[in-house]
């Protein structure tokens, strides 16, 4: 929001401006009713002079009322005097770097600003001065900071020289990460760091028993396969199954003609394409299932132990895409997404937490992002604001980035399914226990964000995508 002068901006707290505006008003008037009635010429020049004598006045009171408006008045119409503790050698003369944000307590940025401001005054205490300043209560704090724009933060060295400004919304990571450029130690407020690039665990499970999705164990009653010109594609059910055929890339005219599923009552391999399924929701987690069958009869006697709903492979498929993530679009469940609410009021999902934040950055808008602790289920709620962290609950949560070295010796992502939020580094820590084949490190929520707004539009647009389809 740029802070813009106007002549009238005054005009509440000045009556000598009012009363120009009013009389400008009132000439606009008379001459509009004179020279639309058409009575005559010499009524026309009656409203010239009439006019002509109005101009004199108007100005005359204009002069005198910015003289005025200068002599003891700001340019947003305030008092040029503020309280002598909120002037820069006050605020600046402590012995410290001073952090001093110049808002208004009615500025959507400015209020996203206000408990960001309240943690870094407590967490840096005695090592840097935060201090807002409302231009609503002083408006001539403005002049004296040479404010454009609201918010706009200024960075002070601990002798009171200006080192850096920024203006408009910005995060308490980015805040941080500015101090640190500066050259000023706030080692106390670093975050917290946690890292396991060696797995606890030895994977020596057979490749064949390992869902070429997820990475999850296969259940032989569940088993889907896709023949590739590379070999078979396993996967542990239906649903991993329409998760990488999602992203594929390649032409899928005729895909569903390589697959194969598991018949759950025999164990043998029947053709996607002629296989009848059983679906319905799993007891003990809510999600959705998907059992395979060869024919109907023996789909129609599960159905009366188990209950559910009878589908040929075409509607299966529209009902697994239903849901697909907001960044990456690939199919998933939201049992197991996190929920986007994007500023326009769409609601979306994000596959995996990051993914969810990704939808940020596709999408160029403010989102919400309610997200589940990973080891406990507790609702993690992020918001962001022009492409930063603007409200984080609870402010102890933390992001998981599982990362897998590569062939070449460098690090890249683990994949959707290993990357995770948590409402505290003990949770993250207790996770990463349970779970021995995980890698990675911990990241903050803020850094997550970063990561996908740096992204390109064309990164954007492969994010997550499959290629010919080949297995590990």
């Amino acid at each position: 929001m740029l802070l813009q002068q106007c002549p009238c901006s005054g005009a509440k707290g000045n009556p000598l401006l009012l009363l120009a505006v009013v009389a400008g008003i009132w000439l606009l008037a008379s001459w509009a009713r004179l020279v639309y009635r058409k009575e005559g010429v010499s009524l026309m020049n009656k409203a010239v002079k009439i006019a002509i004598v109005v101009v004199l006045i108007v100005a005359v009171v204009v002069v005198i009322a910015v003289k005025s408006n200068k002599s003891g008045t700001s340019g947003l119409g305030g008092e040029l005097q503020i309280p002598a503790e909120y002037m820069p050698e006050q605020l600046t003369g402590k012995g410290l770097p001073a952090l001093i944000d110049v808002g208004a307590g009615t500025c959507i940025p400015c209020k996203l600003m206000a408990p960001i401001l309240e943690e870094l005054e407590e967490e840096l205490q005695g090592k840097i001065t935060v201090q807002f300043l409302d231009l609503n209560k002083y408006p001539g704090s403005a002049d004296i900071y040479r404010i454009k724009a609201m918010p706009t933060q200024i960075f002070y060295d601990a002798s009171g020289k200006e080192l850096f400004r920024h203006e408009g919304f910005y995060s308490k990571e980015d805040i941080l990460g500015k101090w640190k450029e500066l050259g000023v130690d706030l080692t106390a407020a670093e975050p917290p760091t946690f890292e396991r690039l060696t797995a606890a665990k030895v994977d020596s499970r057979p490749r064949e028993s390992v869902c070429y999705m997820c990475d999850g164990d296969i259940d032989s009653k569940t088993l889907v396969t896709v023949q590739t010109d590379k070999g078979p594609v396993r996967l542990c059910s239906p649903h991993c199954y329409f998760i990488m055929y999602s992203c594929l890339t390649e032409d899928k005219s005729g895909f569903e003609k390589k697959v194969s599923v598991t018949d759950w009552s025999t164990g043998n391999s029947v053709p996607a394409t002629e296989a009848i399924f059983l679906c319905g929701q799993d007891e003990t987690t809510g999600r959705p299932r998907a059992k395979a069958f060869g024919d109907q009869a023996k789909a129609v006697k599960e159905r009366t132990n188990s209950g559910g709903n009878i589908l040929a492979l075409v509607p299966l498929q529209q009902q697994e895409l239903s849901h697909r993530c907001g960044f990456c679009d690939r199919a998933c469940y939201p049992q197991d997404a996190a929920e986007v609410i994007v500023e326009d009021g769409v609601h979306t999902w994000g596959c995996c937490s990051h993914c969810a934040l990704g939808v940020a950055a596709r999408t160029g808008k403010d989102i919400e992002v309610r997200e589940k602790d990973r080891l406990t289920g507790r609702e993690i709620v992020v918001k962001t604001f022009d492409g930063g962290i603007a409200s984080l609950e609870p402010k102890t949560a933390v992001a998981w980035f599982g990362q897998r070295k590569k062939p070449d010796g460098t690090w890249g992502s683990a994949g959707c399914f290993h990357q995770g939020f948590f409402a505290n580094i003990d949770n993250l820590k207790n996770w990463v226990e349970q779970n021995p084949y995980e890698t990675g490190r911990l990241i903050t929520i803020s850094q997550a964000l970063a990561a996908k707004m740096k992204l390109s539009p064309q990164q954007i647009q492969k994010a997550c995508k499959i290629g010919e389809c080949a297995p590990k």
